[in-house]
């Protein structure tokens, strides 16, 4: 039949029939498909690789017969030329529904029942902050060249191979999923950038000038003068919750869980320390820290903003940092190392053999001693007294 508006306005379902195409004689493979209930499409057939393909071109009833012939013109071209419209809508379809932003979020809800907090929490950091920028591409379209722009442009070397560890960890669940990638893992052959180990320890009159800057009692503030006072790592306290810290404010104690090493950990509070945690207001709270009660994660504009009120009164230097700078104070003070370790969770080094069986004992005297003995030393240069203390006996 030559369809016209008129002819293919009144076509009606054959008798004894539910479903049924007729085809037009000018355009091959265009045809009227009539349903049982009244539902009159448009379609495109063809035949691609041995197999019969369909393209619906639409309802009837809102679209003209010259429009759905032009199209089905459109369609009987590609397919001369080698194409095959179906598939190629069907890929479309399915990067539609793969979009970067989408399977990130996916990735982490299938993670975070079997990670830890602070490795969810940096995940989330790399894919919904540091990866935003690839957040509307097809995850089948992101090249090994978006993965190696996002890591050029890191802050440093530690940035951008934790970054590329997200990356490659998502796009290998991805695979896993069934989600086919034409290049494979795009994170997978990108540098490795080397690592240098770092010595910076801040001195007395920079750790002042810190600590007299975090004055604002702010949650910035307070999880560095703890980092400042305990030497725990920076996940430790920033995603501290209030229970983990004893009634009487005399310690934390860490699960494993929430420990780097995997190794529950008890970090005695020296005076200071206490009175810092004393003065949070609990609440209803879980964390001790963090706007949205999840922690606190706000430390690369907070960072920023406390380096520009120090200008030139401390040398550039990372969190981290304050952690080695709790350790070589202890030091300092004679604290012998194996106690440092033991008061830092170190698991290597002297606190192996001998020095392992010493600190079997979480909340042995010498570890809190330790950790008192540089809280006075701290609030000394603090408060510009004399530093200088009776160092700890050597055993």
């Amino acid at each position: 039949m030559k369809f016209t508006p008129r002819n293919t306005a009144t076509l009606t379902l054959p008798a004894g029939k539910q479903d049924h195409i007729e085809w037009d004689d000018d355009v091959a493979g265009f045809g009227l498909r009539l349903r049982e209930g009244g539902s009159r499409t448009w379609i495109y057939r063809y035949r691609f690789g041995g197999t019969q393909r369909s393209v619906k071109l639409g309802n009837a009833r809102s679209v003209t017969l010259m429009v759905a012939r032009k199209n089905a013109g459109d369609l009987e071209a590609r397919v001369r030329l080698g194409e095959d419209p179906a598939g190629q809508k069907a890929i479309a379809k399915q990067e539609a529904e793969y979009i970067f932003g989408l399977l990130a979020e996916r990735f982490l809800d299938a993670r975070r029942p079997e990670l830890r907090d602070t490795t969810i929490h940096e995940y989330e950091r790399h894919l919904r902050v540091d990866a935003k920028s690839l957040h509307r591409l097809p995850i089948t379209a992101v090249t090994q060249a978006d993965v190696a722009k996002l890591l050029n442009s890191a802050a440093g070397p530690v940035s951008a191979n934790r970054l590329r560890s997200t990356l490659s960890a998502m796009f290998s669940w991805v695979l896993r999923e069934g989600i086919i990638l034409p290049r494979g893992n795009p994170a997978a052959f990108t540098h490795k950038r080397e690592e240098q180990a770092r010595d910076r320890v801040l001195s007395d009159q920079e750790l002042k000038a810190v600590w007299q800057a975090c004055d604002g009692d702010d949650d910035h503030g307070n999880v560095l003068k703890l980092l400042i006072l305990t030497g725990a790592r920076v996940s430790e306290i920033a995603c501290l919750k209030w229970g983990e810290v004893r009634e009487r404010f005399d310690a934390i104690e860490l699960p494993a869980a929430r420990v780097k090493n995997g190794r529950a950990h008890i970090i005695p509070l020296s005076k200071p320390a206490r009175v810092i945690l004393a003065g949070i207001d609990r609440g209803e709270r879980i964390h001790v820290f963090g706007r949205d009660d999840s922690g606190f994660w706000g430390f690369s504009k907070c960072k920023g903003r406390l380096d520009k009120e120090l200008g030139s009164a401390v040398a550039p230097w990372r969190i981290h940092d304050l952690r080695r700078t709790a350790a070589s104070g202890m030091q300092r003070l004679g604290v012998r190392i194996e106690v440092i370790e033991r008061a830092l969770n170190h698991v290597s080094g002297s606190f192996r053999g001998v020095a392992g069986v010493y600190a079997r004992d979480p909340m042995s005297d010498n570890v809190r001693a330790a950790l008192e003995r540089w809280g006075v030393h701290v609030m000394a240069v603090i408060e510009g007294r004399d530093p200088r203390v009776v160092p700890l006996r050597r055993a």
